[in-house]
């Protein structure tokens, strides 16, 4: 039965460029496991889009001396051209400056206050007496009262990952001025987040096969009692209120209207389709599966404020799975564009080609703790793994094949024991990565996969077919034809990590159309068909080379 399949990704802030921890823990796992989906048959919707209203934004703005949106138009770009690099696939990646993102976001926020899940209040918020102005959480920077972190933010600390409240900083200051800023009251909008304690709880009790740090974290922000959070800030730069009262000079807040972004985007997506109507077959339908892409930092949003929107709005479905990554760290500090830690997805690609960087990061993917990614553990994950392990395999079989038998795939004799069970085995390797795909076991899957070339690899050393062309051209064609099967159908296995080479193989091995359109199937190689050109898939990285 064909499922649909919402794939969520978390939405980059257009202030900065991405790194590799961006694309480890959320963009790279995310497209992986959209293009098995499609792969298998399955509609599968995957989308997200720059987030243009976060406060780092009008902070860098502010630091350039230029305005936001041109902050937004210069990262933007740069992420959709990289997003094309490393052939990421999207259903639709906007962003969150779109009208209809503002359509979607006021009509959450209205349904949301109509029933009773929104109120207003006055609360104290910092004030910069230098710069005569509320600050925005990013605006605030001090010592997180729980690590004791020194450079904690106002909204959240990178030490220990807690979500923050500006006023819970010690020794706090503007980062306008420098000054240490003053409680004023003022006004805003609040999220009851209390109201949906009892249903979250059940709900998150309910999940089967989540991983446990998400799950854990989760129960314990319940455990520890939910509290009521500011929806509104003091910011001209965001989605405008639409609730009267509150004066000028306050937009929605930054995190309220990013979550949305998931609701908005299938909209967008499906209004550009020219069915409007058809984003419901996801979000108003209950068997459809949605699985939310993220890092561990944004866990609570996803699985507990985003669910509460969800449950407060009504009608539209909760999250299948939030297989959020734990961090990718750089000389043991967490990579982060902020405090430029880490290296850039620009940076990486004028190094590593993408599948390149691509298999070395999914080989690394942080699915259950913090990994240590350095240039030398990429390189030694190309190197040692991606081209001595699958790069040379495909080459000289391809090679023997062309050369030994003018270049067309040979026609296979009397099998033995052997070479049937090396097909059966590269079957074997196709379910098994497809089911570890299912639970979002990526890296598990990667595993998998390069273990079935490690099997057609020893095949090839145990019969030695370079040498069997001389003397038993039979059984060399036997061999070769065998190989060549299991390696289409490593080929599939392989795709979804390494799209780009998958398709180069398809056409060395003379097969017509795509991997896309030949779909999850591990196929024979029809024997006597012309074999493509044939080339390496990867070249070796040389550290020396980078001067």
């Amino acid at each position: 039965m064909v499922r649909n399949i919402l794939v969520a990704v978390a939405w980059p802030y257009a202030s900065g460029s991405r790194h590799l921890g961006h694309l480890a823990g959320a963009y790279l796992p995310a497209d992986i496991f959209a293009r098995y989906h499609r792969l298998v048959g399955n509609r599968t919707l995957m989308v997200s889009g720059s987030d243009v209203h976060g406060t780092p934004i009008t902070v860098r703005a502010d630091q350039e001396g230029v305005t936001p949106q041109e902050i937004v138009d210069r990262y933007h770009a740069e992420f959709v051209a990289g997003w094309k690099a490393l052939a990421i696939q999207w259903e639709l990646y906007t962003s969150t400056g779109t009208r209809n993102h503002h359509d979607v976001t006021q009509d959450i926020f209205s349904r949301l206050h109509e029933n009773g899940h929104i109120d207003r209040r006055t609360s104290e918020q910092f004030f910069d007496p230098e710069a005569g102005r509320f600050l925005p959480d990013r605006y605030v920077e001090g010592t997180c009262p729980h690590c004791d972190y020194a450079d904690a933010r106002g909204d959240q600390c990178d030490g220990c990952g807690r979500t923050l409240d500006p006023v819970d900083l010690v020794d706090a200051r503007s980062k306008l001025s420098g000054a240490v800023p003053v409680r004023r009251e003022t006004d805003h909008f609040y999220l009851r987040l209390p109201d949906f304690s009892d249903r979250l709880e059940e709900w998150l009790r309910s999940r089967r096969g989540w991983r446990r740090h998400v799950l854990n974290f989760s129960l314990g922000w319940i455990e520890e009692g939910l509290q009521d959070r500011a929806i509104t800030r003091d910011i001209d730069w965001g989605v405008d209120i639409p609730v009267e009262g509150l004066g000028a000079g306050k937009k929605i807040y930054v995190w309220f209207d990013a979550v949305i972004g998931y609701l908005s985007a299938a909209k967008e997506w499906a209004k550009i389709q020219r069915t409007p109507d058809a984003w419901k077959d996801w979000w108003e339908n209950p068997e459809a599966e949605h699985y939310y892409f993220i890092g561990k930092d944004n866990i609570p949003f996803h699985t507990i404020i985003w669910p509460a929107m969800l449950m407060g709005y009504g009608g539209l479905e909760l999250p299948t799975d939030v297989p959020a990554n734990q961090y990718v760290t750089f000389r043991g500090g967490k990579a982060s564009a902020s405090r430029g830690i880490g290296l850039t997805i620009g940076a990486a690609l004028e190094i590593y080609e993408p599948d390149a960087l691509r298999y070395a990061l999914a080989a690394n993917l942080p699915e259950n703790n913090d990994t240590e990614v350095s240039e030398a553990e990429l390189d030694r994950r190309i190197n040692d793994e991606l081209v001595a392990t699958w790069g040379n395999l495909v080459h000289r079989v391809l090679s023997m094949a062309r050369s030994g038998f003018e270049a067309r795939v040979p026609h296979r004799g009397e099998q033995t024991a052997m070479g049937r069970e090396v097909l059966d085995s590269a079957g074997r390797t196709l379910d098994q990565v497809a089911a570890h795909i299912e639970r979002v076991e990526l890296r598990a899957g990667l595993r998998t996969a390069m273990e079935g070339a490690a099997r057609i690899n020893a095949y090839l050393n145990a019969t030695e077919p370079w040498k069997l062309v001389k003397t038993d051209r039979d059984r060399a064609a036997t061999v070769l034809k065998n190989s060549l099967d299991a390696i289409n159908h490593l080929k599939v296995a392989l795709s979804p990590y390494l799209p780009v080479t998958a398709e180069r193989l398809h056409s060395m091995l003379g097969l017509p159309g795509t991997v896309a359109e030949q779909g999850w199937v591990g196929a024979p190689v029809p024997a006597g068909i012309r074999l493509g050109a044939v080339s390496p898939l990867y070249r070796k990285v040389e550290g020396a080379s980078r001067g």
